[in-house]
């Protein structure tokens, strides 16, 4: 699943999914936001361990990697 990182115009970042998933957070996005980079992840831990990489905040944690890592099935 290809998740993408917008930034809006006041600098601030949106990850969503791709496609019809991410539509309801996309439609939230300011006018001028722009897409900066996309990622194809197999799970939400995946996808979110990728931005922390991408923006360098260090390591991913999650108070349920049980369920954050189980594949989506779309």
């Amino acid at each position: 699943m290809i998740h993408e990182l917008w930034i809006d115009p006041e600098g601030l970042d949106t990850f969503c999914l791709s496609g019809k998933h991410g539509e309801a957070a996309r439609a939230l996005l300011l006018v001028g936001s722009r897409l900066e980079w996309t990622v194809e992840a197999d799970n939400h831990f995946e996808a979110m361990s990728a931005y922390y990489t991408y923006r360098g905040y260090g390591v991913y944690t999650s108070d349920y990697p049980e369920i954050d890592k189980q594949p989506y099935n779309w």
